[in-house]
């Protein structure tokens, strides 16, 4: 699936580049050819205007008749051999009268964007004027089309990755969702069989601890098969006081943990801290943390829980004085597949990410690590 999403980003790439280049090649040969047209009519009115003026003497700047009427969108301004506006054309008349600069912002722009045609003077040779002109609305447009072609391109591009990504992770939480329920739906048989196993161990005289401790494990068993039959589907969210469940958790944890690791629990002060949870999935999300913690200490360390009841929110924090995590890893640790250990899935803390945020509406993440000197996962509850 990976290689199948790189192949669209890349093909999707390849397009959208040779999209751009053909279309800047294109615009950029358009803008040329509509530049040297503009400045050949500019060229022609120039001479049909001398024209003029060597029929009409009494004219001598640029007939305002010929400029109207061969010429509405190219802007022009007319100045004398000192630099002094004369006259213009085709130009934002209410910029110019609420806008003292605005004339010569306009010749500046003017100036670097063309060389002057010179119109000579027919009445004294050694006197010239100039005539400045700028782009038009039409050259504009199209100088700017490929910038805009590009920002359509990019968000094709980005819209399609989105719709790759979104299919793409609805259909790995269908496949997440199908091997729970088929893990549930698959053990389901076989605990029946075993608890009925254990109540006839029981009844056997001799065999009633034998019976009780099996039964613990059955127990935990049916408790794992409902936490997967519970996956995929929307669980029931009930107000519970989230201190004993924390408590518990931690109980099950330490009797399987070696004896140079140390437990505690900081409540703050709170005897009781509810929250909406469905206990199952949360108490799920509880374990594996803290078997995540206890296998980033090899054998010896601390593991702290500090539990604080917010105005709106509850802040559950998990510390360990483990070997941390790099900050190149804390961006992937809860991705699927991710473990730095020799064994496991990589599956826990993706899973544990998946019951707080999508089912629990809350927050699940890295608050702190230290390579060498442990890590801080915090869970964060909305009330």
């Amino acid at each position: 699936m990976f290689l199948q999403l790189f192949n669209w980003r890349s093909s999707l790439a390849i397009i959208a580049i040779a999209i751009v280049s053909a279309s800047i090649f294109y615009s950029n040969f358009l803008a040329k050819k509509i530049a040297n047209d503009e400045k050949q009519k500019i060229e022609q009115w120039v001479e049909a205007v001398n024209e003029t003026n060597n029929v009409n003497t009494s004219s001598t700047i640029l007939s305002s008749k010929v400029l109207t009427e061969n010429n509405k969108d190219i802007p022009m301004i007319v100045v004398n051999e000192k630099d002094s506006i004369m006259d213009f054309y085709n130009l934002d008349s209410f910029k110019i009268v609420h806008n003292t600069g605005y004339l010569q912002k306009k010749l500046k722009e003017f100036k670097d964007a063309n060389a002057p045609i010179i119109w000579k003077n027919p009445f004294n040779i050694k006197q010239h004027n100039l005539v400045y002109y700028g782009e038009s609305f039409l050259l504009k447009q199209i100088r700017y089309f490929p910038i805009v072609q590009l920002i359509v391109v990019a968000l094709f591009i980005i819209v399609t990755l989105i719709a790759i990504s979104t299919r793409n992770k609805s259909t790995q939480n269908q496949v997440w969702a199908g091997m729970a329920k088929e893990t549930a739906h698959q053990l389901g048989t076989p605990l029946s069989s075993l608890q009925g196993w254990v109540e006839m161990l029981k009844e056997k005289e001799g065999n009633e601890k034998i019976g009780i401790e099996m039964n613990k494990d059955v127990e935990r068993l049916k408790l794992v098969s409902d936490r997967f039959g519970k996956i995929g589907s929307t669980p029931q969210l009930e107000e519970t006081d989230i201190l004993p469940q924390v408590q518990d958790m931690l109980a099950y944890i330490k009797r399987r943990a070696p004896e140079k690791v140390s437990f505690s629990i900081n409540t703050n002060g709170q005897d009781q801290v509810p929250a909406l949870i469905n206990a199952p999935l949360f108490d799920w999300v509880i374990e594996n943390l803290l078997k995540n913690a206890l296998d980033a200490m090899d054998g010896q360390g601390a593991i702290n829980i500090e539990i604080k009841n917010e105005t709106t929110q509850v802040w559950i924090d998990i510390k360990d004085t483990g070997k941390g995590i790099t900050r190149k890893n804390i961006a992937h640790v809860f991705k699927p597949g991710f473990t730095t250990k020799k064994r496991g899935w990589g599956l826990g803390l993706s899973l544990s990410k998946r019951i707080i945020e999508q089912y629990h509406k809350g927050e699940l993440y890295v608050k702190q690590s230290e390579p060498g000197k442990g890590t801080t996962f915090r869970i964060v509850l909305h009330k």
